[in-house]
């Protein structure tokens, strides 16, 4: 009994020292983690809507189901160029978190990941511009995926054994779309 006492009062030592390193080290890495996102989001956020100089987060209605988080206006002197419309439509391996450019006539200007759990040399392709920029330069009511050659203006090339994260991007580019018709053309017009 003695030792079994003793026993549990050393594990209780080490998982207690173990748990006051991890949250130290939590708490050093956070801040400097949290700058690195949003310089991550920011880029992608120029990459996307390259016409405006600054972004400010709005505030528009999204329904808790949706796959859109975030909005966010562009500005060039003082006027809304466009928006980039944050989504995470779900993928083979798990979420997919990208960005959407849209300008501000509805223009779709570029898609970028900003982080998945895509298969590598499969679905983690769908980052890479061969694919991602199919998409630009779009103002489709609807994009459509093909396995082949695209044969009309709303078709893109879905990856070579990727399709179902070519499926979740081109979903979720349509979604980001149809809410830009719906919730955000009126407003920068």
């Amino acid at each position: 009994m003695k030792n079994i006492c003793k026993l549990g009062v050393i594990l209780f030592i080490i998982t207690a020292s173990a748990g006051f390193l991890l949250g130290g080290i939590h708490g050093v890495t956070e801040e400097p983690i949290a700058r690195l996102l949003e310089k991550e989001k920011l880029d992608a956020m120029r990459s996307t809507l390259p016409t405006a100089e600054e972004f400010k987060r709005i505030s528009p209605i999204i329904s808790a189901q949706s796959i859109i988080h975030e909005v966010n206006a562009g500005y060039s002197n003082g006027k809304i160029v466009g928006y980039n419309i944050k989504i995470s439509p779900k993928g083979y391996g798990g979420v997919i978190d990208m960005m959407v450019g849209v300008s501000i006539d509805g223009t779709l200007r570029g898609i970028q990941i900003l982080s998945h759990a895509e298969t590598p040399g499969l679905g983690a392709e769908a980052g890479k511009p061969a694919f991602s920029n199919q998409f630009v330069d779009r103002q489709s009511e609807g994009i459509a995926l093909v396995k082949g050659k695209p044969s009309k203006d709303n078709e893109i090339q879905a990856l070579t054994g990727a399709t179902i994260t070519s499926k979740a991007v081109t979903d979720g580019v349509n979604e980001a779309l149809a809410f830009f018709r719906s919730s955000l053309k009126r407003e920068g017009a």
